[in-house]
């Protein structure tokens, strides 16, 4: 959540420790700040316990960037760079998984999968995922095998012509045979 996200909830809850000092029940205070009631009856007892400093904003959740806002800058710069210049050089992607190996090495630092794409995104990057093709695969074979086999294993499809989106109501008859059924009725109503 964003800072200024956790001081409208703050406010919120500050709110309610007002109301709760009235002696204002929860489900009333809920309904009066458009919050949910459980949330009303939390907090009320959260009030009760430590009155209104309890209900203040601790601070942003989880745990810490364990890279100081210098090291970010400098894996930022890193990452700019491409993955080429990180000795990555099949591919021009970078993966969560790389991330991670390349701040182990450049910073002393352990990342998960996970961690490394959350920081990414915190330096307005994204993983991204290389395609995965199998080393035998022999695209000329691939080609033969669509234009051979592929076209007497494919099952026909729909002939084209007229067709109608209703059940219960068939296409237009100007648009079906002179000797059809129905073809010399006029146009159908909408």
């Amino acid at each position: 959540m964003t800072a200024m996200g956790r001081q409208r909830r703050e406010a919120v809850r500050l709110q309610e420790a007002e109301l709760f000092e009235q002696d204002i029940k929860p489900p009333e205070v809920a309904r009066r700040l458009r919050v949910s009631r459980k949330s009303a009856y939390q907090w009320h007892e959260v009030w009760r316990g430590g009155g209104t400093a309890a209900l203040a904003s601790r601070g942003a959740g989880g745990s810490r960037c364990r890279l100081s806002p210098r090291c970010l800058e400098k894996l930022a710069a890193y990452l700019e760079q491409g993955p080429a210049a990180h000795g990555w050089v099949e591919d021009q992607v970078w993966t969560a998984a790389r991330v991670a190996t390349l701040t182990g090495g450049k910073f002393h630092v352990s990342y998960s999968v996970w961690g490394a794409t959350r920081l990414m995104h915190r330096l307005g990057f994204s993983p991204q995922v290389p395609a995965r093709r199998v080393a035998e695969r022999d695209e000329r074979a691939v080609d033969v095998w669509k234009e051979a086999t592929w076209a007497e294993v494919k099952e026909p499809g729909r002939p084209a012509g007229v067709t109608s989106a209703s059940r219960t109501r068939p296409g237009s008859p100007a648009g079906r045979p002179k000797d059809a059924p129905g073809a010399g009725v006029g146009s159908p109503r909408s």
